[in-house]
C-alpha cells in the first residue's frame, strides 16, 4: 500500500489531542483522540443530529466506537476479517430456521401467546422494559426513517457510505452496490434521517438511561430461568459482531 506518510499524521494528532482529559463523555472520547477543532468539524453536529442530545450528555462508547485511521482504508472497523454473507442475511438467516426443531410464528404480540408458550430456559432478545409492562417507565430509544432513491447512474457516490455531520437532516448516505459488488442498471441510495419516535434502533447511553436499565435488569434476575440479549434486552449500543458473540457466550453458558 502507498504510506500516507503516518509519522507526519501521527505527530499531527500528537500535538492537537488532549491526551491528560478526564474522559467523561462523548466529547472527551474524541478530544483526547484528535482535538478539539476536528470535533467540532466532524464529531460534534453528527452526533446532536442522530441522538438528539450534546455529545456531553452522552456516555463515552458513543463516539469510543470509531476508529481515528492514518490510512485511506475506508471501512468502518479495524477488524481484519470483515464481510457480508455472500448471499444476504436472508438466506443465512431462513437457513438458521430451517430445522425441524425451530418454530416460528410470525405477525403476533409476545404477550398474546405468554400462556401457551411451555418452556424450561427463555432467552429473550425482546425489549426489556417492555416484558416488565415498562413497570420502572420506558426507556428511552433512539430510530431511523429510511428514505430510497434509484438512480440511472453506474454510481452516485464514490464509497459505499458517506456521512453528513453538519448539512442536511439526514445523517449519512448508503450506496448499497460498493458493498455487495452487484453489477445491475442504476443504483439504488438510502439517506437516514435519525427521529425519536419509531421502531427501537438505538439504545441510548446516558448514566440515567443506565440506571433505569439497571432496575430492569435485577427484576429479570428475580425471574427463573429467563435470560436477556440483544439490543433491546440488554439495552447496550453494540455493533452486530457483539451481539452474536453475547448470544453464543450466553448458550454456551446455558448449556
Amino acid at each position: 500500500g502507498t504510506n500516507y506518510n503516518t509519522h507526519n499524521i501521527d505527530a499531527f494528532f500528537q500535538r492537537v489531542r488532549q491526551d491528560d482529559l478526564e474522559i467523561r463523555n462523548a466529547r472527551d472520547v474524541v478530544v483526547a483522540k484528535v482535538g478539539t477543532d476536528l470535533y467540532e468539524m466532524f464529531f460534534k453536529g453528527y452526533t446532536f443530529k442522530q441522538w438528539g442530545l450534546d455529545p456531553e450528555e452522552l456516555a463515552p462508547e458513543v463516539t469510543a466506537r470509531i476508529p481515528v485511521r492514518y490510512n485511506r482504508d475506508d471501512r468502518y472497523f479495524n477488524d481484519p476479517y470483515q464481510g457480508i454473507p455472500k448471499l444476504g442475511y436472508t438466506v443465512m438467516v431462513s437457513k438458521m430456521l430451517d430445522h425441524p426443531k425451530i418454530h416460528l410464528l410470525l405477525n403476533c404480540d409476545y404477550k398474546e401467546v405468554l400462556n401457551e408458550i411451555k418452556y424450561e430456559v427463555m432467552i429473550n432478545t425482546g425489549p426489556i422494559d417492555y416484558y416488565f409492562d415498562y413497570k420502572f417507565g420506558p426507556l428511552p430509544y433512539r430510530s431511523l426513517r429510511f428514505e430510497y432513491e434509484f438512480y440511472e447512474t453506474e454510481y452516485y457516490q464514490k464509497v459505499g457510505t458517506v456521512n453528513y455531520p453538519n448539512d442536511y437532516d439526514f445523517t449519512r448516505i448508503t450506496e448499497f452496490k460498493h458493498f455487495t459488488g452487484q453489477m445491475v442498471r442504476g443504483t439504488t441510495i438510502v439517506k437516514e434521517y435519525p427521529v425519536s419516535e419509531g421502531e427501537p434502533y438505538y439504545p441510548i447511553p446516558r448514566q440515567s438511561n443506565r440506571e433505569l436499565y439497571e432496575q430492569y435488569a435485577a427484576e429479570a434476575q428475580k425471574a427463573n430461568q429467563l435470560f436477556f440479549t440483544g439490543r433491546l434486552g440488554s439495552y447496550k449500543y453494540a455493533n452486530m459482531d457483539i451481539v452474536v458473540k453475547d448470544a453464543m457466550e450466553l448458550v454456551a453458558k446455558l448449556a
